[in-house]
């Protein structure tokens, strides 16, 4: 692994992206609103999101936002997106990383976030036990399938029965965090799970889980986003820039040392390195603007869980996307 002065060495010399960006809303800030720069910036994580994991262990935003006279970051950790964002909502913490459902609960349900920045969404799969007779997704009917309510997974889940002529009302489905799930998986009590990496590559490595289908097929892809409280966006903008800023350079980075960073990650988390492992090698590492693409994507999920009466009513994203004034 590399030093400590190797790793700061090499994330400097990233695509400066968001750093022109954070460079170019500073000082307009500071002159404008020096008194309401926040004392503590809140950033909730999860396990699973091995770049939050990755920029906690280093401190990489903490030394970055000193330098714009913020005192301290708080690091909040959640088990999956939408307690995160039911939190972030409550304003208890100002940022969040989350898969694309969540976001959408959470405007649906009145909440005054908005999307920050966009990021590739870790794989997800549909697991079976190893000696399961369900085989294909068509298998699923009047199963009992497990996932996140509000989660990401419920979004892959709905799509992969989908590409199988299935409907959610053909499924019995199963709400159940990531850690339930699992002692239900392994005890028998569900048929199948959805879920993302690295609790994905957990499944297949210490259950000998079985994937019926998984989110490299494009039908199932999404994003996943950074989310930031409305009033968070609007009163720091140059304090959320340079987190986002961070967070990229760091992204890149990770995308560039996948061993490292699975080795990172296992120390932090206390999960094997292997999964982490198997989890990286399959990922994408990149941070950007929301993108058009995005926003319709997003479209389409709020429209389609509207149809299906999960969410109680339409919704518009663009709405809650938001723009760092001139630059991102």
């Amino acid at each position: 692994m590399s030093s400590g002065s190797d790793f700061f060495l090499r994330r400097r010399q990233v695509a400066p992206t968001l750093l022109a960006l954070a460079a170019a809303l500073s000082l307009p800030a500071r002159s404008q609103a020096q008194n309401a720069l926040p004392k503590e910036v809140k950033i909730g994580f999860q396990k699973g999101s091995a770049v939050l994991v990755l920029a906690r262990k280093q401190q990489v935003v903490e030394k970055r936002l000193k330098a714009l006279g913020v005192g301290s970051v708080k690091w909040v950790e959640f088990q999956f997106g939408p307690p995160m964002l039911e939190a972030l909502g409550a304003g208890v913490i100002d940022l969040g990383s989350v898969g694309d459902t969540p976001p959408v609960f959470a405007q649906a349900g009145g909440s005054d976030l908005v999307y920050a920045a966009a990021t590739p969404s870790a794989q997800h799969a549909v697991l079976v036990p190893k000696n399961s007779p369900i085989r294909t997704l068509a298998d699923l009917r009047g199963k009992k399938v497990a996932f996140g309510k509000g989660s990401s997974a419920q979004n892959v889940t709905i799509k992969a029965l989908a590409t199988a002529g299935l409907g959610f009302q053909d499924i019995q489905p199963t709400y159940l965090s990531p850690a339930d799930a699992t002692a239900a998986f392994n005890g028998g009590n569900i048929d199948a799970w959805v879920v993302w990496d690295p609790y994905y590559a957990i499944a297949e490595e210490r259950y000998g889980a079985r994937v019926v289908a998984d989110t490299t097929d494009k039908r199932l892809t999404s994003a996943s986003y950074y989310m930031a409280g409305r009033d968070f966006a609007t009163r720091h903008p140059a304090v959320l820039a340079a987190v986002l800023d961070e967070l990229r350079l760091l992204t890149v980075w990770s995308g560039q040392h996948r061993d490292e960073l699975a080795a990172i990650a296992a120390e932090a988390t206390g999960i094997d390195v292997k999964p982490w492992s198997a989890a990286f090698a399959r990922a994408e590492f990149s941070l950007g603007p929301v993108t058009e693409a995005n926003i319709a994507q997003q479209q389409q999920l709020a429209d389609a869980f509207q149809a299906l009466g999960i969410i109680p009513r339409r919704i518009s994203v663009r709405e809650i996307v938001w723009r760092a004034p001139g630059v991102f």
